[in-house]
């Protein structure tokens, strides 16, 4: 079980006590002060991460932006911790853009997307001086024009394009193909270009694709920067575009499994800037800056899921169903895109595998279930088990489906624990309630 350490936050160990300790407290004692479930975030491996892409991009290519996904998981201590290491922010509403504001976050290196922003939201944007607003299809393209104008502002812009590369993960995260909800398709983006330049009160500055989640080899990055990169060179040509910022977006993988471990950064920075400036040269065109969106890939890890154990069946001879506490109301992915996970069990972590089991979640569905089939020591009431690289899409996907409370979230460093959002109580759960 212990084989499974790495899959946790990089601060992860065996503690004397035989338990499991994350940034240097015992996850146990966790539990057990803030209750379950609980979800912790190593601020430590966050800090870790940010340094990585910042580093390994940086010395390949000085001109790299890197930009974290909020979507991913954002919250006003995390927004700090982002902010502290010098990484922008990618949004895709006016709740994140209000978290970020709330965190002091720096605006004019925040990038809005989304495909069907409104008229408010833009103006918001635009109030706030936000960094680069990233148009996904003609209407935008049109209300944020006559949005702009109102407002006597005139925002850098970036075109988002869909390059028609297949990226290989599942087709619920992938984003890059012709079809999709998202972006200009490059048949026929030559016309969005054209407005967004005849666009007085638009600054168009570059274009922007993003191809999905979970991409675990570059060759996909690779292509789609070729053929956006051919399209710049036509549009030069035709319309005079300077091509001043390219951005590549997210989508960088992270290991969820013993089974299939996620290359390293180095690589896909190697991969992903010697095909810029080859094709650049190729082109002979001025190599434009570059932005990435890592997000997954920034807090993944770094979060650890802590449920305690309750009701087990066993049917005889088919399956030994273990419940716990929380389940598809706090992390979905399972259900929705029959996401993997490891866990191990935070308070026998030296005691060896006893058999198999099933982990189930405590809702109302059959279909919640967080692990099918993982090997553990004996498991009974009350033991906690803590599931690893929780820290990305089950936070920001939690609800409070069957009336449950969304859990509490603990920052922890050094030893140190700090609560960083308090458990909800059943008094939010009415609190928008009109009688």
């Amino acid at each position: 079980m212990t084989s499974r350490l790495s899959l946790f936050s990089l601060t992860a160990e065996v503690n004397s006590r035989g338990r499991l300790s994350v940034g240097g407290c015992d996850t146990v004692e966790l539990a057990t002060e803030y209750g379950t479930p609980l979800y912790l975030f190593d601020e430590a491996t966050i800090r870790r991460r940010c340094r990585e892409f910042r580093a390994e991009f940086g010395r390949r290519y000085a001109d790299t932006s890197a930009v974290y996904a909020g979507k991913a998981f954002l919250n006003r201590a995390l927004a700090t911790v982002i902010k502290e290491e010098g990484l922008g922010l990618d949004v895709v509403s006016a709740g994140e853009m209000a978290i970020a504001e709330s965190a002091g976050f720096p605006m004019d290196t925040v990038y809005f997307h989304g495909s069907n922003k409104s008229a408010d939201e833009l103006k918001l944007a635009l109030k706030q001086h936000i960094g680069r607003i990233v148009i996904d299809n003609y209407d935008e393209l049109g209300m944020l024009a006559d949005v702009a104008d109102e407002c006597g502002r005139i925002p850098d812009v970036m075109l988002r394009l869909t390059p028609g590369v297949d990226p290989h993960t599942h087709e619920h995260i992938t984003t890059g193909k012709v079809d999709t909800k998202f972006g200009f398709p490059l048949f026929n983006a030559a016309e969005a270009v054209a407005r967004a330049m005849q666009a007085p009160s638009l600054n168009l500055v570059g274009f922007h694709f993003h191809l999905g989640s979970l991409i675990y080899e570059p060759q996909p990055y690779q292509e789609a920067i070729e053929v956006v990169l051919e399209f710049a060179a036509d549009m030069a040509a035709k319309y005079g575009l300077e091509l001043e910022e390219l951005d590549i977006g997210g989508g960088f993988p992270v290991q969820y499994v013993e089974a299939t471990p996620a290359p390293p950064v180095a690589a896909f920075a190697e991969a992903i800037v010697s095909t810029l400036t080859g094709k650049c040269r190729q082109l002979k065109m001025a190599p434009p800056s570059l932005t990435i969106e890592p997000g997954r890939a920034i807090v993944a890890q770094a979060g650890v899921a802590l449920y305690s154990v309750g009701v087990i069946k066993e049917i005889p001879g088919i399956r030994r169903y273990v419940s716990v506490d929380g389940g598809m109301a706090d992390n979905i992915r399972p259900v929705l895109y029959g996401a993997r996970y490891e866990a191990v069990l935070a308070n026998k972590m030296k005691e060896k595998e006893a058999g198999r089991v099933t982990i189930a979640g405590r809702y109302c569905e059959s279909g919640d279930i967080l692990m099918s089939d993982i090997d553990l020591p004996p498991v009974v009431a009350g033991d906690i088990i803590a599931v690893a690289d929780c820290g990305a899409y089950c936070l920001s996907m939690a609800s409070n489906y069957n009336a449950s409370l969304r859990p509490a979230v603990v920052m922890v460093n050094e030893g140190k624990a700090r609560l960083i959002r308090r458990r909800e109580t059943f008094a939010d759960l009415t609190r928008c309630d009109l009688v």
